[in-house]
């Protein structure tokens, strides 16, 4: 009798890691490097076996892994507080990664809440046609997805900072800080009213956005597709 062997589906490398961290139930910052390699290299073993093509993406994390694992086994004096851990920037990537998928995840959930509004998903005629949303000349699913990318490019380019603050974000806040932004600028990129790319931020941000779009307080533009995205103030 034959058994087949089915692996999960990773986004990439980073994807791959959570879902080690995760499935040995430990937090990101405690994770021991020597066996968080040895179990990515077993998954990369088994990918080779199943005869599945593997992205240079995993195998340069594999060397990158091992490199850790190298620099974790060079000897330092206990009390040498100078020596930089091996693991930082790892760890500042996979948390970077993690805020991202869960940002992205918020998203989905106020999105689906808002398909149970209506009797199905309009179309970009049907916003056109709406009083409250002719100045939306991009569908929503098409705003959201383009937010996507913009933040998956932004966490692949540079890491986040992994300090934690207490500032709390709400729709009405940054609707007045984006009605700040457009009085002196008038028009901006929909990207640049995301500086900050923590779940809170990004989902209150991206809330407040469409909120004045309903109020008729900014609109939407997207000349042509894949096209930069422009907010510009209303009246």
């Amino acid at each position: 009798m034959e058994y087949s062997v089915i692996l999960p589906e990773f986004e990439g490398p980073l994807d791959l890691l959570l879902y080690l961290i995760k499935k040995a139930d430990i937090n990101i910052v405690d994770i021991k490097i020597d066996e968080i390699t040895t179990q990515y290299l077993n998954y990369i073993h088994k990918m080779e076996e199943l005869n599945l093509n593997i992205a240079s993406e995993y195998l340069v994390m594999a060397s990158e892994l091992l490199e850790i694992k190298s620099r974790t086994l060079i000897p330092h004096e206990e009390d040498d507080e100078d020596i930089e851990d091996p693991r930082e920037d790892l760890i500042k990537k996979l948390i970077n990664y993690q805020n991202y998928k869960e940002s992205i995840d918020k998203l989905r959930d106020y999105e689906a809440l808002r398909k149970e509004v209506y009797t199905r998903n309009p179309t970009l005629e049907e916003y056109k046609n709406d009083t409250n949303l002719d100045n939306l000349n991009i569908s929503l699913d098409d705003l959201t997805n383009a937010l996507s990318k913009f933040l998956k490019n932004k966490e692949a380019a540079k890491p986040l900072s992994t300090k934690i603050t207490n500032k709390e974000y709400s729709v009405g806040k940054r609707s007045t800080e984006i009605r700040d932004i457009l009085r002196v600028k008038k028009k901006v990129n929909f990207f640049e009213l995301f500086e900050e790319t923590t779940k809170e931020y990004v989902v209150v941000t991206f809330l407040a956005i469409l909120n004045m779009s309903k109020r008729q307080e900014l609109s939407i533009i997207q000349e042509n597709n894949f096209e930069n995205i422009i907010i510009e103030g209303v009246g």
